[in-house]
C-alpha cells in the first residue's frame, strides 16, 4: 500500500481507513454468516414454540413475491419471513452484569481474594512505616532522584516543543529506590547455606511452622539438610508474611520481595498496589501522577514499566492478575496478557462473579471515603478501564493488520509496531534473572534467556 505523503514504512490516515472499511466488511459478514447459521440449526424448544407462532401469523398474513435471485436475507427481515429469531446466546457484545458467586468454586475464589485484599491494608501502619524509613538511606534514594529528574526535565526541554518530562520527581525517587532494594538491601533465597558451616544444603520438604515463626506469619516452613557429611546439620527456612519481620531478614523470595519492597514504597510516599498472580507470582505497581497510570515495578528483576516482562520475556502463561491497594482491587489481566496464546484458561469463576468480587473489594475499602475522594477513585478506574480494553483493541487491529492480507509485500515490509512498554533498559535483559536456574526451569519461567550488549560500567545484579 503506497504512502501518499511519502512516509514509508508508517501507517497514514488514508491507510487506517481503508483498513476500517475492510474491517468492517469482513465484521459485517461474519455476523450475517452467524444470524444464517443461527436460523438453519435446530430451535431450543422456547425458540420453537416462538417458530410457531411466527409461522401462524406468517401464514395470516399476504404473501410475498418470491425472492429475486442472489437475494441475501437481513437482519431486518426477521420474523416476518417466518424463520426463527437468532438466540439471545449468540448477543456476546452484551456487557457483563455483576453476579454474587453462585456455586462452592466461585465462593472459594473470592474468598481467597477477599483474604488477598487485606495485604496492603498492612503498609498503612504508622509504627511499620517509621520502622521502614530508618532503613532506608534517604540521603541518597532523595539525591539520585533529584538528579535524574533534573535530566529528565533537560531532555524534554531540549526538544523544544512544550513537552513534559516522561516522569516526574516521585517517579524518580522509586527508580532510585528499586535500584538500592535490587543492589544493595534484599538478598533471593535459593537454597540457603548451612549455618554451622556455610556448606550448601540440600531441600528436604516442608516442615510445620514453630510458635514463633507463625506468630510472624509463617504458614509454612522449608527444610534443608547440609550436605556436608560431618556436619548433617539442618537448616529451617520460614516463609514469613510479616513485613516487619522481613525488614529484619532481609531475604526471601519473589514473595518476600514484593511484600517489603511494596511497603517501602509505601513509607516514601508512592500510591501502591501489591498484585497476585494466580500462577505463583507477585509485584508491584506505583501510582505515576506524571502519567497519570499505573506503572508496573517488579523489584526481584529490577523492571520499571515492562509489563510484558513474563509473557513476552520468561514465556510465562498467565490468567489471573489481580491488583490490590488501599483503595480496592482491580482485575489487570489485559495489561500483562496481550494474547490469547499467553493465556491461561480463566476457570476459577465465571466473568460475572469476577465483576463482583472486584466491586465488592472496592466497596469495602471506599465505604468511610469522602464522596469527593470515591468520586476521583472511580474516574481513575474509568480511565484505567479503557488503557486496558486500549490493549485489547491494539491487539485485534495487529492481528487483523497481519493476517488481512498477508501476502501483501508493503504490508510485509512495514516494521512492526513498537510500543513504550515493550523497550527495556540497558540494565534489564529479557528473560528471568532472580532465581536459579533449575528452579526458573520447573517454574516455565526460563524464555528466551538471551543477553543483550551491557554497557561495562552499569554495575550487576
Amino acid at each position: 500500500m503506497a504512502d501518499p505523503n511519502g512516509q514509508h514504512g508508517g501507517y497514514d490516515e488514508q491507510w487506517a481507513k481503508g483498513l476500517t472499511t475492510q474491517f468492517e466488511g469482513l465484521l459485517r459478514t461474519k455476523r450475517l454468516n452467524e444470524l444464517d447459521r443461527s436460523r438453519t440449526s435446530s430451535p431450543s424448544p422456547r425458540e420453537r414454540a416462538s417458530s410457531s407462532n411466527l409461522r401462524a401469523s406468517a401464514s395470516s398474513a399476504p404473501t410475498r413475491p418470491p425472492p429475486s435471485p442472489g437475494f441475501r436475507p437481513s437482519s431486518s427481515q426477521g420474523p416476518s419471513m417466518g424463520a426463527t429469531p437468532p438466540s439471545y446466546a449468540s448477543l456476546r457484545s452484551q456487557p457483563k452484569i455483576p453476579t454474587p458467586p453462585a456455586d462452592a468454586q466461585s465462593q472459594k475464589f473470592r474468598n481467597l481474594l477477599i483474604s488477598l485484599s487485606l495485604t496492603p491494608t498492612k503498609y498503612e501502619n504508622p509504627g511499620l512505616l517509621d520502622e521502614a524509613l530508618q532503613v532506608i538511606p534517604l540521603d541518597r534514594i532523595y539525591g539520585e532522584a533529584e538528579e535524574e529528574s533534573q535530566v529528565l526535565q533537560a531532555q524534554a526541554e531540549s526538544m523544544g516543543d512544550g513537552r513534559q518530562p516522561e516522569w516526574g520527581y516521585q517517579d524518580c525517587v522509586i527508580r532510585a529506590l528499586l535500584r538500592w532494594f535490587k543492589r544493595s538491601f534484599f538478598s533471593w533465597v535459593n537454597n540457603p547455606p548451612c549455618s554451622v558451616c556455610l556448606s550448601p544444603t540440600i531441600a528436604q520438604g516442608m516442615t510445620p511452622p514453630t510458635p514463633e515463626e507463625s506468630a510472624y506469619g509463617a504458614l509454612r516452613v522449608e527444610l534443608y539438610r547440609c550436605s556436608a557429611g560431618n556436619c548433617g546439620a539442618y537448616e529451617r527456612f520460614p516463609r514469613y508474611g510479616d513485613v516487619w519481620r522481613l525488614l529484619q531478614t532481609r531475604k526471601g523470595r519473589c514473595g518476600e520481595w514484593a511484600n517489603v519492597f511494596s511497603m517501602l514504597c509505601r513509607a516514601v510516599g508512592g500510591r501502591v498496589r501489591w498484585v497476585w498472580n494466580a500462577e505463583d507470582h507477585v509485584w508491584t505497581e506505583i501510582y505515576s501522577e506524571q502519567q497519570k497510570r499505573w506503572v508496573h515495578v517488579d523489584a526481584c528483576e529490577e523492571a520499571w514499566d515492562n509489563p510484558r516482562l513474563y509473557a513476552d520475556g520468561w514465556g510465562k502463561k498467565m490468567s489471573y492478575c489481580v491488583a490490590f491497594s488501599i483503595d480496592g482491587a482491580t482485575d489487570v489481566t489485559r495489561r500483562y496478557v496481550r494474547k490469547s496464546e499467553q493465556a491461561l484458561e480463566r476457570n476459577r469463576c465465571p466473568e460475572e462473579v469476577m465483576l463482583y468480587i472486584q466491586n465488592e473489594i472496592r466497596s469495602l475499602r471506599r465505604s468511610n471515603m469522602l464522596k469527593d475522594e470515591r468520586f476521583r477513585l472511580e474516574k481513575e478506574d474509568s480511565r484505567e478501564d479503557k488503557e486496558l480494553r486500549g490493549y485489547v483493541i491494539s491487539t485485534i487491529t495487529q492481528s487483523v493488520v497481519t493476517n488481512l492480507r498477508p501476502g501483501e509485500p508493503q504490508m510485509m515490509n512495514r516494521p512492526p509496531v513498537r510500543h513504550e512498554d515493550q523497550k527495556l533498559p540497558a540494565e534489564q535483559p529479557a528473560g528471568r534473572q532472580s532465581g536459579a536456574q533449575e528452579w526458573i526451569n520447573a517454574r516455565g519461567e526460563h524464555g528466551q534467556r538471551y543477553q543483550p550488549p551491557r554497557d561495562p560500567s552499569q554495575r550487576g545484579h
